[in-house]
């Protein structure tokens, strides 16, 4: 039996590479819900658009051909956007327009139909409680900010992205308040999930976590 896993989490903790462990462990499909923001976000920069100018950005939506394919791969208007949307700019525009209500809600609803079938790993900030507010599975995947900081900066490296650890120290501490604190869907743990910090785990130990609560409720 299939089944649904929300993953919530602030920005770097690990959710979409945990998610792509386990998608491929269990067989699911894993659909990063905070990649489609990123994608809004980069839209809306492309058009030249402020962050805080709902009603372009919602009517851009309308227009936008975003497909999330199985892979995880992100494609807008038929480019394959996927590495432009990782940049630290990006990050901070998909944080200011999660925050303006009809954009998530919009959102939200291609979500949900996405993972209407089950056999899904869904994760972002605020799966749990709004996404997915029936999944089998609830997770709260978090880390220390200096902890999240310095994956960034690995993972940026490894991309060839430029930064410095001090500056995505500033910028996470910064996305963690916006994130907590917007008036729409704002980032806390829902009673009904497992909180689980990865800052003194292994990816590993993350996924066995995991595993054994799907395990429990198949």
């Amino acid at each position: 039996m299939k089944i649904n896993i929300a993953i919530d989490g602030p920005s770097g903790a690990g959710k979409s590479t945990i998610s792509d462990i386990l998608a491929q462990k269990l067989g699911y499909a894993h659909l990063d819900t905070g990649a489609m923001y990123r994608a809004v976000g980069y839209a809306a920069l492309q058009r030249g658009y402020k962050m805080d100018e709902e009603e372009k950005i919602v009517k851009m939506i309308e227009e936008l051909d975003l497909v999330v394919k199985t892979d995880n791969s992100i494609i807008l208007n038929g480019e394959d956007i996927s590495g432009k949307i990782r940049t630290n700019e990006i990050s901070m525009a998909a944080s200011d327009v999660s925050k303006l209500k009809n954009v998530r809600k919009a959102l939200v609803a291609m979500q949900q139909k996405i993972a209407s079938n089950k056999g899904y790993i869904v994760d972002g900030r605020d799966i749990c409680e709004v996404v997915l507010p029936d999944a089998e599975v609830k997770i709260f995947l978090t880390a220390s900010a200096e902890d999240r900081a310095k994956r960034r900066l690995l993972q940026n490296q490894e991309k060839g992205i430029d930064g410095d650890y001090e500056t995505i120290l500033e910028e996470i501490k910064k996305r963690d308040y916006q994130d907590s604190h917007r008036e729409n869907s704002p980032l806390h743990k829902t009673d009904d999930a497992t909180e689980i910090d990865s800052s003194d785990k292994s990816i590993e130990e993350v996924v066995n976590i995991i595993m054994q609560k799907v395990l429990e409720k198949q």
